[in-house]
This record gives structure tokens, C-alpha cells and sequence, in this order.
């Protein structure tokens, strides 16, 4: 049916004859020509008909056999979503990009992992100038926070605001590849994508990128995308690709600079008059009058003449009459009563499939399938694989006409949205567990449109509830909290609603520049009760951790404490805020309290058992992380955990077999290959200690802690000149390094070479004077 649909809606296209024409001819031209362009720039106000433009570009592209993707805010919030959609396309296309697909997978699970990886530490070990994680504190201090260390990443991942994921995820990781994946996944991601096109490139004629909404996606594409059309920092965009992009804003000369000669702009303003007549008669509709009052109504109007030519009106009653709307004759002209009032009452939902019409709609159950048919065929209404959603512009006035005409149907219908949202909302959490429930999407989906519709439809008695769901919110990810903010800036704006529009606007505002602020917004509340604003402590505290200011952080835990003694995460993260300061006793009371708040969780289990790990106390971690492991079996990060316990405590084999559990279940957690490498080194098994050393630094050749930990085993294993090379290497990627620095001295005193060896030592020492394995080797130089 959509794809009947689609062909129609096609075959029907009219005007915008100058534009489909450039872009036809550009694509007869060779990418050599300099006549041809590689970006097409749609530009103009809501309602002239870009996206109708943009969809009938996209099928000549593809007549002209090319290979096409569209993407728009419903498919897109981020850059890792636009590359998601454009490979989903591709392989609907049969050009399956499979290495990005495999990246984009593990980037959607270790996002959601970053929050928990915070929790995970390494102390230094300081038995040897292993490169582990000493290499990371010292990486942490020149502002490169590579790897398994808390701080340093919790920094990283707060400069992307990714840091917060929320502290009920039960996965941790310290993988350098799933770490990128999260801190900078464009860097991943994007020379896959160039090098998927490249080998597409070869097979189509022309490959053609669309990028619609640009308005709303520009902001975060719109410096990827330069970077991929200017420069060859991510690599190489095939020259046979071309570029289409479409929002309200003209284009962005500010950035793209000398780019304009190589760029077609297409501004579009309304239909001209000739324009609009003729799709008048496409329709049948040629009588004067009537075209007359069309063509004053809609003011030509790509979206409202459609609509209105749709209905193919004969008889215009009230021509001249002043208060009329394009909506409101759309609606008089179309003579079934029944579609009018499916029309009004559907553009309540913000987003609409058959369940939330058959809420909306008052109509037997045996019509409700042909009524939801002829929806999604009118010309307003876009449909999109999970919703059909309304053109901003229609909705927008059939909303102000539903609401004026009578508030208290208004007020009716929308609570009768808001209990159905409500009813599903229940039934999405049959099955999970107390208090996980934020932890899941289509739960999250399901409150935030109940309370979209509790906000529109009572606006004042609304607000608090919605308030105090936006900490949660925010406590989930950051980004659930922002979507969260602009719901209520939208159903302000629905309802004519000022406060709730303002809150929406101040909290969305407070976000961009992290969680605390918009903490603070609400801490200066009246009226929010004791258990929100505990959580806001706990939010403001965990933002503060995770930018390494641990003192400030643990005042906001104390308060958080304070308020609610039976807060289990405040515990939590207090805890954490004594590891890393190094005060472990602190740490484990408040983990073991948080346990006995909340038994049998698996992420306060585990971090109670990394505690004792990193404080030597490897029984006590061992006896822990083994109850994590029941809780969570499929968690490698706490199987390497456990497993680093057992080698330190010489159960070998035990030891062994939990490393390779951990790296079947994530073969990129390059923390579990190399402590694995470390146990076979210790075991004298250097070929297989190795490969797995080899494995690291073929997955991430520019870490400098894996080059330390390679060159520092060549040195173990006798090697010493390649021991030599590797650690310089590693010296060469993070200068001031004092692991690799000592650990070079070592291997230079073992060839004979003892003035740079202890060159390398002192070095070594003067960058952290308590590097007690240097300053013993440094001695016994000394000593002759």
C-alpha cells in the first residue's frame, strides 16, 4: 500500500520544473565536468514543499540508477543515526555495507555501557612498569583519558555528554575500541562509511545522499557532512556522489566558504500562480471562484493548495469570508463528517499508528481500518516504518481550531490519550523489574506521551508531575532529559500554555551545558518533594564525578543522603567518589549499604567487588565479583574482573578460562586480551601471550598504554631490542609516559646502554616520584 501510495502521490507531482530539471542535468553530467555539482541546497519556509522536492529528486537519482539514502530528524537525532539509516536503505537496496552495520550495532550497546564503565577502575600495580593502568592515570593528566581508568574517561565522556548512561545498566567495558565508539564514534564510524561508498561507488552510477529537515539535522551534520565533502580527514567521499540538503535556512556560507562554486542553491517560495492553477486542474478543480478563494487562502502554499485540491471542491459557500483558514475549508470541503472529525482528532497525538487512532478516534470498531487508510493518504500526512505524523504546518492550525472550538472536548480527548498512554505504559512493564523501568525505550516512549497529553490537557495541575519525571529522565541519559524538556516546550506551545512552554525552554537551555544546571533550575523550586530533590543531588553529584571534581561531588551524595537515607544510588555513587580518592574503606560502606537498599544488583555487587580488587583485598573482590557473575553471567567486563582476581591469587587455569569467557562474549575488550596476555606471559607462554598482544594493537595501533604493554612483555620474554622499539613507540604516541619511559630504561640497561637508561629513569621518576619500581631499578644502576 505505501508503495502504491508513494507512486501517486509521484505521478501527481507538479511545478518546480527549473529544479528537477538542474538536478536531472546534473547528473548527465560527469563528475569531471565543471559544470557539474556535488550538493544541491533546498532551501524555504514551512509549507513551500521541500520534502515533496527532495522525495521527487530522490526518485529521478534513482531512474538515473543511482543509490540513494533519505534521512530526516524522524530517522536521525545524531550522526551515528544518520549513518544508521542510510546503511538500513542501502540493504534494502541489495548493498549490504556489513563492516559498518557490525560497528554501528556494537556502538548503540556501548553507548548505553558508558555510565557503568565510569565505575570500573585499574589500580596500579606497581610489581613492574606495566603499561596497564599506570599508562592511563598518566594519559588522564595530559588530557587524553584513553582507557580503564574512571576519571580520565569520565572526563572524555562528559566533554560528549555521553557519560551518563544510566546507573542501573548492568554492562561495563574497557575496551579502547568500544571506548571510541562512545567518546567519538564519527571517527569510528565515518572512513567505514567512506570506504562502504567507495566500493558501492564502482557498481552505480552516481551515489545520492538527501539529508531533509536540515533545519533541525544541520546542526549535527552539518560539520560532519563538511568534513567529508572538504577535507579527507575521515578519507575519501567518491566523486560520484551528490549531496542534497533541505531545511528553512539558506545556506551556510559561513562554513562552507569557497564551497558556493561547487553547490547549486534552490530557494523555493510559494506556488506561483500558474503553478498552483495547473495542479488546481490536475485535480479537477477549474471552476473560477473556487480557484480564486484556493489561491487567497493558501497564499500558495505547496502543502495547503494539495490538501485543498485533494477535496476537489465545486461549490465555495463562504468565498470572502475573512476568518476562513486553508484547514477550515479543507475541512468544509471534505463532505464525509466522519473523515473531518478523524482529521481533527488525530492531529492531537504527536505521532499516530492504528492503536493511538482507534483512541483518538470516536468511530466503530469495523470502520476505524479505512478511515486509518484514507489518513495516510492524505497529502499532509507523512508516513514514516513505525507512525504517520502530521505536516507541522496543518497540525499546528487544526490543533488552535480543536482547541478553540471547544476546551472542554479539548481537555476530554486529550485525557482520554493520556489514560490510554497510560494503560500501555503498565503493560510494557509487566515483567521488568521494580525500578529498571527507565532503563527501556518503548517505556520511556509510552510515559512521555501520556504526559505530553496530562500537559496539554491540564496544564497547571500537570506541570509538577511532569517535573518530577524529568529527573529520571535525565538520570536514564542525558538525551532522554532533553527529550523530555522539548516535550514540554511543545505541549506549552499545544496548549497556549506560557509556564509549561517556559519550563520546557529554560530546562532545554540549562541542558546544553550539562545536567547540573538544569538540576539547579529545579533545586529552586518550591514545592518539589524530598525524593526529587534527592535525586537532583545525585545527578548534580554524578555530573561533578564524572568531571573528576570528587570533593564537590561527594557534598552533593551527602545532601542526596540527607534528604533520602534509602536512596541506594547516592550510596553508589558516594562510593565510588571515596575509590577514587583512595579511600577504600569509605568506598566499601557505602557500596555494601547500597547493597542491602537494593540486593542482588549486580552493578553495586560488581563495583563493591573492583574495590577490594583495587585494593588489593582479591579474596574479598573475588567472592563478589562471583555473586556479579550469577546476577549478570554475560558481563565480560566483570568475567575479566574476576578473572585478574584468580591470577593474582595463582588460580591459573580458573583465571584463564574466565578471560576467554570474557573476550568470546566482546572480542574487542582490549583490557581482558591484555591482562589475558599478561597471565599466558606469567605462564610462559609468550606465543600465545603474543598474539593476543599483537591482536590489541591491531585493533587500536595508536595507543600508546597497548605498545607499553607489548614492549614491557618483550622485555619480561628477554627480547630486549624489540622491547626497546615498542616501547619507544609507545614513548612516541604519549610523550612523558613514565611506565614505557621505565620500562625503556630497563630494557636499554639490559643492552648495555646504561646513560640513556638512566636517562629514561629519571625521567620516569621526576614525572611521578612515588613510581617505586623505577626508582628500585634506578638503585640498583646506581649501584653498579
Amino acid at each position: 500500500m505505501q508503495e502504491l501510495i508513494g507512486r501517486r502521490r509521484r505521478a501527481g507531482f507538479v511545478g518546480r520544473v527549473d529544479e528537477r530539471a538542474a538536478f536531472r542535468r546534473n547528473l548527465e553530467l560527469p563528475p569531471e565536468d565543471e559544470r557539474h555539482r556535488f550538493l544541491f541546497h533546498v532551501h524555504g519556509d514551512a509549507g513551500v514543499g521541500k520534502t515533496c522536492l527532495v522525495r521527487e529528486l530522490q526518485q529521478i537519482a534513482q531512474e538515473a540508477g543511482a543509490l540513494t539514502a533519505y534521512v530526516d530528524e524522524g530517522t536521525a537525532g545524531s550522526v551515528p543515526e544518520a549513518m544508521d539509516a542510510m546503511v538500513r536503505q542501502f540493504g534494502d537496496r541489495g548493498r549490504r555495507f556489513k563492516e559498518l552495520e557490525r560497528l554501528l550495532t556494537a556502538h548503540r550497546e556501548r553507548r548505553h555501557e558508558a555510565e557503568a564503565a565510569l565505575a570500573m577502575g585499574d589500580p596500579e600495580d606497581r610489581e613492574g612498569p606495566s603499561a596497564g593502568s599506570l599508562a592511563v592515570a598518566r594519559a588522564a593528566q595530559v588530557g587524553l583519558g584513553m582507557v580503564p581508568v574512571a576519571g580520565a574517561f569520565a572526563a572524555a565522556l562528559d566533554t560528549d555528554r555521553l557519560a551518563q548512561g544510566a546507573d542501573r545498566l548492568r554492562a561495563r567495558f574497557r575496551s579502547q575500541e568500544d571506548v571510541q565508539l562512545v567518546l567519538s564514534p564519527e571517527q569510528v564510524l565515518t572512513p567505514v562509511l567512506l570506504s562502504e561508498l567507495a566500493g558501492a561507488a564502482g557498481t552505480v552510477p552516481w551515489i545520492v545522499l538527501l539529508l531533509d529537515t536540515y533545519e533541525r539535522t544541520g546542526p549535527f551534520l552539518g560539520p560532519w557532512l563538511h568534513d567529508i565533502m572538504t577535507t579527507d580527514r575521515y578519507g575519501t567521499l567518491p566523486a560520484n556522489t551528490v549531496v542534497v540538503t533541505s531545511g528553512q535556512h539558506p545556506f551556510d556560507t559561513a562554513r562552507w566558504g569557497g564551497f558556493a562554486d561547487f553547490m547549486t542553491d534552490l530557494p523555493l517560495g510559494p506556488f506561483t500562480e500558474s503553478e498552483a492553477r495547473g495542479l488546481l486542474a490536475d485535480k479537477g478543480v477549474r471552476d473560477e471562484p473556487v480557484v480564486a478563494e484556493v489561491l487567497r487562502l493558501t497564499g500558495g502554499l505547496p502543502v495547503l493548495v494539495t490538501a485543498l485540491a485533494e477535496q476537489r471542491p465545486t461549490d465555495p459557500d463562504d468565498v470572502g469570508d475573512p476568518s476562513a483558514t486553508a484547514v477550515e475549508r479543507f475541512l468544509k470541503w471534505e463532505p464525509d463528517p466522519a473523515r473531518r472529525s478523524v482529521a481533527l482528532a488525530c492531529a492531537l497525538p504527536r505521532r499516530l499508528d492504528l492503536d493511538v487512532f482507534r483512541t483518538a478516534v470516536d468511530c466503530p470498531d469495523e470502520d476505524a481500518d479505512a478511515l486509518f487508510d484514507w489518513l495516510r493518504g492524505l497529502p499532509f500526512v507523512t508516513e514514516r516504518p513505525d507512525r504517520l505524523t502530521y505536516h507541522d504546518l496543518v497540525r499546528d492550525a487544526m490543533l488552535r481550531l480543536r482547541r478553540r472550538h471547544s476546551p472542554r472536548d479539548w481537555r476530554r480527548e486529550h485525557e482520554r490519550l493520556a489514560e490510554a498512554y497510560g494503560g500501555w505504559r503498565e503493560e510494557a512493564a509487566q515483567g521488568l523489574l521494580p525500578g529498571t523501568e527507565w532503563d527501556h525505550r518503548a517505556w520511556r516512549e509510552l510515559l512521555l506521551e501520556e504526559t505530553y497529553h496530562r500537559l496539554c490537557a491540564r496544564p497547571q495541575t500537570a506541570v509538577p508531575g511532569a517535573l518530577n519525571a524529568f529527573l529520571p529522565a535525565c538520570a536514564a541519559d542525558p538525551a532522554v532529559g532533553r527529550r523530555w524538556a522539548a516535550m514540554m516546550t511543545e505541549a506549552g506551545v499545544t496548549a497556549d500554555a506560557p509556564a509549561v512552554r517556559d519550563w520546557g525552554r529554560r530546562l532545554s537551555e540549562a541542558l546544553a551545558d550539562g545536567v547540573a544546571g538544569a538540576m539547579d533550575l529545579l533545586l529552586a523550586r518550591p514545592g518539589l518533594d524530598s525524593g526529587s530533590r534527592a535525586l537532583a543531588h545525585v545527578l548534580r553529584g554524578r555530573e561533578l564525578r564524572t568531571t573528576g571534581d570528587f570533593p564537590r561531588s561527594l557534598a552533593e551524595y551527602d545532601r542526596a543522603i540527607d534528604l533520602d537515607p534509602e536512596r541506594p544510588t547516592a550510596y553508589y555513587g558516594r562510593g565510588l567518589c571515596h575509590r577514587a580518592l583512595g579511600a577504600f574503606d569509605g568506598a566499601l560502606a557505602d557500596l555494601d549499604r547500597a547493597d542491602e537498599l537494593a540486593p542482588d544488583t549486580a552493578l553495586y555487587i560488581a563495583a563493591r567487588g573492583e574495590t577490594h580488587r583495587m585494593a588489593g583485598r582479591f579474596t574479598e573482590a573475588l567472592a563478589d565479583l562471583d555473586r556479579a557473575v550469577v546476577l549478570e553471567p554475560a558481563d565480560a567486563s566483570t568475567l575479566a574482573s574476576r578473572a585478574v582476581c584468580r591470577h593474582a591469587l595463582e588460580q591459573y587455569d580458573a583465571a584463564l578460562a574466565d578471560f576467554d569467557r570474557a573476550l568470546s562474549l566482546n572480542p574487542g575488550h582490549l583490557w581482558a586480551r591484555v591482562r589475558r596476555a599478561r597471565l599466558r606471559g606469567a605462564r610462559g607462554e609468550w606465543a600465545e601471550a603474543f598474539a593476543d598482544l599483537d591482536e590489541t594493537v591491531r585493533r587500536a595501533p595508536d595507543r600508546a598504554w597497548l605498545a607499553s604493554e607489548r614492549g614491557d612483555a618483550y622485555r619480561r620474554a628477554g627480547r630486549f631490542t624489540d622491547a626497546v622499539t615498542e616501547l619507544t613507540r609507545a614513548v612516541t604516541l604519549l610523550p612523558d609516559y613514565p611506565s614505557a619511559l621505565a620500562g625503556r630504561g630497563a630494557a636499554l640497561h639490559e643492552l648495555g646502554r646504561t646513560e640513556e637508561a638512566l636517562t629514561d629513569l629519571d625521567h620516569a621518576i621526576e614525572l611521578d616520584p612515588d613510581f617505586t619500581w623505577a626508582r628500585e631499578v634506578r638503585g640498583r644502576l646506581s649501584a653498579g
